[in-house]
């Protein structure tokens, strides 16, 4: 049956996820399976929220965006972050708004915590004050992080569990929610453990598309290459001028940080293409063992298996 006639057949809460590693070929797959389905596309890339991100973040061309409608695509200034937590109530309005209408839902894009957004919590309701964050905040930078984790340590006295101490944010985010919560981290997780996520009240149909590794490097290679004729510096360059710096996740995308090295020169512009490229590589790798270990029930198909009608068989 063709999909589009299959419509109808829809559970009111149906969400269709598309995703794998990056440059694997997941766009112009979303735009026909949406055009063909009455879909409207919601992004899960995090680098996408940012206007003037475009060339190196392959956000897709305004010919793309106009092809079909997209949400949470250029919202935010590139120097206001948007965190996880903005990200997943925005996210369930999109959501909600689109079914309201009568159409499809399509998730689509490959950063993985975000992603991992449909399919389970990703994020307490302790709610720290403002105050006590700077609090915490002027602690790290007048007594350092050894300060903190003792001070961690002695509200659990049980054990840090498997907190990285080496890594200054989470432990002040810890050590901020246990002071605001008045709660052990082992306490907190349990809570955590037993929340609803924010769309379990939906049925979530995810498919990864594959590719063989020699295929997507030489994918990620062509891409990174395009970027640079493109205008990737010139675009680091405006962006810099935007306040990109002040956005530290932005600011640290691939693409974006090494242009940022070679322009203070911390690295050749001779340089540039290939760190790119190998960062872009690594990153493929963790996203590929990412996705098999954090999406539940997701469906494998070969990139080049994959069409309007064979992506989803729901």
């Amino acid at each position: 049956m063709d999909p589009a006639i299959n419509r109808g057949m829809d559970s009111p809460g149906l969400i269709h996820v598309l995703t794998g590693e990056t440059a694997v070929g997941k766009t112009e797959l979303a735009l026909a399976w949406a055009e063909a389905n009455d879909a409207e596309i919601v992004s899960c890339d995090s680098t996408l929220f940012y206007r003037g991100m475009d060339i190196g973040t392959a956000k897709p061309s305004p010919a793309e965006l106009a092809r079909v409608r997209h949400h949470l695509i250029d919202i935010r200034p590139v120097d206001t972050p948007v965190d996880i937590t903005e990200f997943t109530t925005l996210a369930r309005a999109a959501v909600a708004d689109i079914l309201a209408r009568g159409r499809r839902v399509l998730v689509t894009g490959g950063s993985g915590f975000y992603l991992k957004t449909f399919f389970a919590p990703v994020a307490d309701d302790v709610a720290v004050p403002p105050q006590l964050r700077a609090d915490v905040t002027r602690r790290l930078e007048t007594e350092g992080l050894a300060a903190l984790v003792q001070t961690l340590s002695e509200l659990n006295p049980a054990g840090l569990g498997a907190l990285d101490t080496a890594n200054p944010r989470r432990v002040t985010r810890a050590l901020e929610r246990c002071l605001a919560s008045g709660r052990t981290l082992a306490e907190l997780a349990a809570d955590f453990a037993r929340q609803p996520g924010p769309f379990a009240d939906h049925r979530v149909v995810c498919v990864r598309l594959t590719r063989p590794s020699a295929e997507l490097a030489a994918r990620i290679e062509q891409r990174v290459a395009q970027m640079l004729t493109a205008g990737l510096i010139d675009e680091v360059k405006a962006l810099r001028a935007s306040g990109l710096e002040r956005n530290p996740s932005a600011a640290r995308a691939i693409g974006y940080r090494e242009t940022l090295a070679m322009l203070d020169g911390r690295l050749p512009a001779t340089g540039l293409a290939a760190e790119i490229v190998k960062n872009t590589k690594t990153l493929a790798r963790k996203q590929r063992t990412w996705f098999r270990s954090q999406i539940p029930s997701h469906r494998e198909l070969p990139a080049s298996q994959a069409t309007v009608e064979t992506l989803f068989t729901d």
